[in-house]
């Protein structure tokens, strides 16, 4: 259900509330901003998202603003030198396999690239690229994985991602308006909704 005309997840603090305004359920397409949270959501599994949400400018300092062929480009000694770096230096999930599948991820990232032109043509396949229009009317409707995720996550652990299962993948695809998954009755609904998205 959606409080105030917002999803009830968002009603918790301002950032969720910013977060979920400004970009929840947003169809985006830039290569950097998909990376990041292909990033984000493996770093939250098993974590509450408003710590991942704090955590956001450092993930972002820490791994390059996300720029995968800098990301793709460390040596495997570097990438351990560098995650000893961003344990010592930024707010971060302290666990060294997430810290280290960004780097993984990265150069899966950019084989996709190179094989498809950009990182969002294969990732958008999964909703033949037009965002999905859920109807719920309560938070609790709202499934935590779908056909479609499965398939997405099965399709980038074969292409050597790591930290990117089934659910992770759903909560991806909300993040960046694959699915509008607001709720009915919440203000972002419609105007999700009703918007236009580029195609690639």
């Amino acid at each position: 259900m959606a409080t105030n005309g917002v999803c009830d997840w968002a009603t918790h603090s301002e950032l969720e509330r910013q977060y979920h305004d400004k970009e929840w359920g947003q169809p985006h397409k830039d290569d950097n901003y998909l990376f990041e949270f292909l990033t984000l959501e493996g770093a939250q599994a098993g974590l509450n998202w408003y710590i991942i949400l704090k955590k956001r400018a450092d993930y972002r300092n820490a791994f390059e603003d996300y720029n995968i062929d800098k990301l793709a480009a460390y040596s495997d000694h570097d990438i351990e030198l560098r995650i000893t770096t961003i344990i010592n230096n930024y707010d971060v999930v302290r666990h060294r396999g997430k810290l280290r599948s960004v780097f993984t991820n990265a150069r899966a990232a950019k084989a996709l690239q190179m094989q498809y032109g950009n990182l969002a043509i294969p990732l958008w396949l999964f909703v033949n690229n037009k965002p999905l229009k859920n109807h719920w009317s309560s938070s609790d409707d709202v499934p935590v994985a779908t056909v479609a995720s499965l398939a997405m996550s099965k399709f980038l652990k074969q292409h050597g991602f790591k930290f990117i299962g089934n659910i992770t993948c759903y909560a991806f695809m909300q993040a960046v308006g694959m699915i509008n998954d607001h709720t009915t009755n919440c203000y972002c609904y419609h105007s999700i909704t009703d918007s236009k998205i580029d195609t690639l």
